[in-house]
């Protein structure tokens, strides 16, 4: 079971907080796909998906070969030339694998135009939160220019004092010694 299915099970604020990467498509977990997700869709879904595997075209094509070479060796004759027993089987599997394939097509859609939904939003709130963080630093630059001049008018000041404490004084010490 992958973390999104276990998130989807566990649609709890802990599932939240062992996933958080997945927090964007846990809004979707109400969403069922056209054909719903009981057993039947969910194993024709599988069989449909086994239908594209190494596995099947393998299998398939041994029990082809092994039904031609029984049937022209003469080990049997349920299906002689020209093979219409499994010429019908074959529609048979056709019927049954084109709409089910059909169906697997249409649920793995409906997955991931969620799934793109969700990135989608994600990608969003990165973007926003992108903006406030620089609308927030914009911010802060301004202040600290403003604290910086702030700074300067206070140092100038404190200068501009010293230097009339300094002539204060040696005024005062000129006086003293002109008085004695």
């Amino acid at each position: 079971m992958t973390p999104f299915d276990q998130a989807k099970a566990d649609n709890s604020p802990s599932s939240q907080e062992r996933w958080p990467h997945l927090r964007f498509h846990l809004p979707y977990n109400h969403a069922t796909s056209t054909f719903g997700d009981g057993w039947f869709a969910l194993k024709a879904e599988a069989f449909a998906r086994f239908f594209g595997t190494p596995t099947f075209l393998i299998g398939q094509t041994l029990v082809v070969g092994i039904w031609i070479i029984v049937n022209v060796a003469g080990f049997t004759k349920f299906d002689v030339y020209p093979f219409i027993l499994l010429n019908l089987a074959f529609s048979l599997q056709a019927a049954y694998a084109a709409p089910l394939i059909l169906l697997a097509q249409t649920r793995q859609a409906d997955r991931d135009k969620a799934l793109a939904d969700a990135d989608a939003r994600h990608r969003e709130d990165i973007a926003k939160a992108a903006e406030e963080r620089q609308l927030h630093m914009a911010e802060h630059t301004a202040q600290m220019a403003s604290l910086l001049q702030q700074n300067t008018e206070l140092t100038e000041i404190t200068r501009q004092l010293s230097a009339r404490i300094e002539a204060l004084t040696l005024e005062m010490h000129a006086k003293v010694l002109s008085a004695s």
